[in-house]
């Protein structure tokens, strides 16, 4: 079988191994590939590992011999996902595999908004410690987490744990979700409510018509003015001008962000510069065993198609 992984450069910068994909076949990748030439380097091969590559119609008519696409990552919204089905391509998709990791880095946010760690240690740093009279000084704020309430909008596996983790916190958790669900000491309630009664608001929604910009002036308008927004899901389901606006204006606290609309990020953002708002280039799915365990399933799936078992089917 001949396949083709066209965005190494997104998955691997040299530490984790890809020699997986080569035991399955005659296989030829590229660091990264312009969209203008998917069709191309595709060629005649029967499957294509891809992260972000746009698949579409057009392109797949293009690759009359391409019978798999593998996605190293759990969205699959740049599939063309009823072409594929129509033209007998099957798409598998590895999810679940940064569970640990996304709840992690949610936490990266709300902690530094808590306790300032990275603040103090500036000051200190410039002389802060060394200039003052007495043996602690407190002058940035921080407060506990414990008896705070933790909101969660989209209840998947990393909802879940971030609500386990919140939980260990002493944090109150409290969720909505498309889907009716129980969950020990999580009380679900309305996205209104969320925004209304949360300290922190952590995104885990899948994106769609529903979920675009459903972070917007309406909403945040809801909130305390002491909450934090944090999301570590898709870049769209924030309206960027109207958080940005938010934050400088005062209505909430903070904001953590590891996704924006458009990735990487543009010059004219308005979130860059924006009061309190912390913006990490889309890692948290990426800690060296995270990708080391992303790269071992899509090979597993693609193993299985060719075994004509295929597993995580998204079409």
């Amino acid at each position: 079988m001949k396949i083709v992984l066209l965005e190494e450069k997104t998955v691997s910068q040299g530490d984790v191994s890809l020699d997986e994909f080569k035991a399955l076949g005659e296989v030829t990748g590229y660091p990264l590939t312009p969209q203008d030439m998917v069709a191309e380097r595709v060629g005649d091969a029967e499957a294509v590992i891809i992260n972000k590559t746009v698949f579409t119609r057009e392109v797949m008519k293009k690759c009359p011999k391409l019978r798999y696409i593998g996605l190293c990552a759990t969205g699959y919204n740049n599939v063309d996902i009823t072409a594929a089905r129509e033209l007998g391509i099957t798409v598998c998709n590895v999810p679940a595999y940064s569970t640990s990791a996304v709840a992690q880095q949610v936490f990266s946010y709300v902690l530094h908004f808590a306790s300032r760690t990275a603040d103090y240690n500036a000051d200190v740093q410039s002389g802060g410690w060394i200039r003052s009279d007495t043996f602690s000084y407190f002058t940035i704020p921080t407060f506990e987490l414990s008896g705070m309430t933790m909101g969660i909008i989209g209840f998947g596996s990393i909802g879940s744990a971030v609500a386990n983790i919140a939980r260990a916190f002493g944090m109150k958790v409290i969720a909505s979700t498309r889907t009716p669900k129980t969950a020990e000491d999580v009380t679900f309630v309305s996205t209104d409510e969320v925004f209304a009664q949360a300290d922190f608001i952590s995104l885990h929604c899948p994106l769609t018509d529903k979920t675009k910009g459903l972070v917007n002036t309406e909403k945040l308008r809801l909130c305390k003015p002491t909450a934090y927004i944090i999301n570590t899901s898709r870049g769209p389901v924030v309206n960027e001008h109207d958080l940005a606006k938010a934050l400088n204006d005062g209505i909430i606290a903070g904001a953590g962000l590891d996704v924006v609309e458009v990735e990487p990020m543009k010059a004219d953002n308005p979130l860059l510069g924006a009061k309190n708002c912390i913006i990490t280039p889309h890692v948290a799915w990426a800690p060296v065993q995270t990708r080391k365990r992303l790269i071992s399933a899509a090979a597993d799936n693609l193993r299985s198609f060719i075994n004509g078992t295929p597993k995580n089917k998204v079409n």
